[in-house]
């Protein structure tokens, strides 16, 4: 819960037009920094302040010297500056940002973004970091993941039923910004309904009652093969990307695959089954579907499975010449294997 509150914190700042001199971000979901990013903008200049002190540059393709005059310039006509820097750490000498972090300008907020990860034992980021505030926002664990289906749920005014919720946790997996994708568009499906259905999550997504990436893991999780095949191809065919909905598959299976390795481990250390449910991510009501797999997978066929799955997202993604579909028989077979 501590990796959402530096979110929540710099949030409700903004929101009370609670400024500091300069944030350093970065992070591998992303979704909190474009957001924070949104409302910034939103809150730190009116509209028609922002043609003469909003700087919106980029690392890469911009002079080290001449962001930081943008970032010492004083505003014209409104109480301060916005300097928003993207891929700050492409920046060609940006440690010469140590002065400004030694002598920050109190009329402007300075917003840098990090592409990668930065050494922060080295100018200009030790610096930065103890003049502002720098913020690594990292991705969700698996337990986060629903409360801010929940949360995202309801800020577009709609909630989500608990399987709905567990559904579209395993459809889009951890990142944030599909999630929000995805609750535009069940947003859209469900008009002026109030509380979204699992049923509502699989004819939002295309597919259908029988033929669904939920029908197809629990057709894997009994290990059914021929089941799994004929799911498959159903898929395939009703897709207009056969390709996006083949790795969509194996996305989902390996988030399946790596909460049953998460329950094994628990169960040997006998914690309790709420805890558990927490811990991977789902309603403890729906535990009992996961706990009952694992009396059809021990750990090497978790592993084996894990193992195949990898093969099948790097032959997907261009390191193969097979089809989409023989990728795919081959991976059940390689999971299903008695």
């Amino acid at each position: 819960m501590a990796r959402e509150n530096p979110y929540i914190e710099l949030k409700t700042a903004f929101q009370n037009r609670n400024f500091a001199p300069i944030y350093l971000l970065h992070g591998e979901e992303r979704w909190f920094i474009d957001r924070l990013q949104a409302l910034l903008l939103e809150n730190a200049l009116q509209p028609h302040e922002k043609d003469f002190n909003l700087d919106l540059l980029y690392g890469h393709e911009t002079d080290a010297r001449q962001a930081l005059n943008a970032c010492q310039a004083f505003p014209m006509m409104a109480e301060r500056r916005v300097v928003i820097i993207r891929d700050f750490d492409r920046m060609k000498e940006n440690a010469l940002f140590k002065g400004l972090a030694e002598q920050p300008n109190p009329a402007c907020v300075v917003f840098l973004v990090c592409a990668g990860k930065p050494n922060m034992s080295r100018h200009p980021y030790r610096a930065l970091k103890s003049a502002g505030k720098a913020v690594e926002f990292k991705a969700l664990y698996p337990n986060q993941v629903p409360r801010w289906i929940e949360t995202l749920a309801k800020e577009k005014g709609f909630a989500l039923e608990p399987k709905a919720v567990q559904m579209l946790g395993e459809y889009v997996g951890a990142s944030l910004s599909s999630v929000e994708a995805e609750l535009g568009k069940l947003a859209t499906y469900v008009g002026e309904r109030e509380v979204i259905t699992a049923e509502d999550i699989v004819q939002a997504s295309g597919q259908t009652r029988d033929y669904n990436v939920f029908e197809l893991q629990r057709a894997v999780g009994e290990r059914q093969f021929d089941r799994a095949l004929h799911i498959t191809e159903r898929l395939l065919q009703q897709s207009s990307n056969p390709t996006g909905e083949s790795n969509m598959i194996v996305a989902v299976l390996t988030a399946f695959f790596i909460k049953l390795w998460q329950l094994t481990a628990f169960r040997e250390e006998r914690i309790p089954e709420k805890e558990m449910a927490r811990a991977i991510g789902v309603s403890p009501f729906f535990l009992k579907e996961y706990l009952a797999c694992l009396r059809r997978y021990d750990v090497k066929a978790i592993h084996r499975a894990l193992s195949a799955l990898l093969a099948a997202d790097s032959e997907l993604k261009g390191g193969s010449q097979r089809s989409d579909r023989l990728i795919l028989n081959l991976l059940f077979r390689n999971i299903l294997a008695a």
